[in-house]
């Protein structure tokens, strides 16, 4: 009987998921349907119409899409923005997480105490004066100037979270290491980095998605040639209002490119949003 009622415990769970799931990804295949719809079949009913009239369905969308010249520069922005911020942050967090968790240094504790104090501070209070500071340096509305204010902003949590990853690390693992001649480099490299992947990789996948789908530093940043995905289509929005047979398959093409990487990662994802937490 116990048996039973756990099965019966466990298969609820797992609905309840599963319904969970499906209603989360609503909204993705919605949207997806929308993008194979033409802007009449569209302006007509709802993306649930294409189950009984699915010759609604065709893939000119996006064609339209790739003759678009604005939202396929826009996608490789986008591209040249998140990719090199992530490996940035990552590599640049990783070995500062390194060195205050197990290198001992004049003012480590004061400097980690900085790090900590800037993750309150609000994006929004460093746009103009970064704006203004770029300016003067040549890189206000420039694709390394919209990567350069994401790493800065970005190492704060990053480098809280694999410094709190790498100190969980036991200590006599790295006295090993050390004793049987390892260079903190090669101690570094071979020995904590494969095992703080799961806090690696967790990071890089919050990086990742909060630069891919960020439009407020974007706005300011960029200029008309180095815009993201996200203004784009923004402007886009703004200027015809109904071209939904670009839009749709463009909104599609941003949104599931995280959901992607999400998935791909999802198992490193769970074990390192919990990186530090528990010793």
């Amino acid at each position: 009987m116990n048996a039973v009622r756990r099965g019966l415990g466990n298969g609820a769970v797992q609905a309840f998921l599963v319904l969970i799931g499906l209603v989360w990804m609503t909204p993705l295949a919605g949207l997806f349907l929308s993008s194979l719809r033409s802007a009449e079949d569209t302006a007509k009913g709802g993306w649930w119409t294409v189950f009984s009239s699915p010759g609604q369905l065709s893939f000119d969308n996006y064609s339209s899409l790739l003759g678009n010249a604005g939202i396929t520069q826009a996608f490789w922005n986008t591209v040249l923005i998140s990719v090199p911020t992530t490996v940035l942050v990552v590599v640049i967090a990783a070995l500062a997480g390194y060195a205050f968790a197990w290198l001992d240094f004049p003012g480590r504790e004061t400097v980690f105490l900085v790090v900590v104090a800037l993750l309150v501070v609000p994006v929004q209070i460093g746009l103009l004066p970064v704006a203004k500071l770029f300016g003067q340096l040549g890189l206000f509305g420039t694709i390394p100037g919209v990567v350069l204010f994401h790493v800065a902003y970005g190492l704060p949590f990053a480098v809280f979270l694999l410094r709190n990853y790498f100190a969980e690390m036991p200590k006599e693992m790295l006295e090993a290491a050390r004793m049987d001649g390892g260079s903190e480099w090669r101690i570094f490299t071979r020995l904590v980095l494969p095992v703080g992947r799961p806090a690696i990789a967790s990071l890089a996948i919050f990086q990742f998605l909060w630069v891919w789908n960020d439009m407020l530093v974007a706005l300011l940043f960029a200029d008309s040639a180095s815009q993201p995905l996200t203004v784009e289509l923004q402007s886009q929005i703004r200027q015809f209002g109904s071209n939904i047979d670009v839009l749709a398959p463009g909104a599609f093409v941003s949104l599931v490119v995280p959901v992607v990487v999400f998935f791909a990662f999802q198992r490193h994802f769970v074990q390192g949003v919990m990186a530090g937490s528990v010793k």
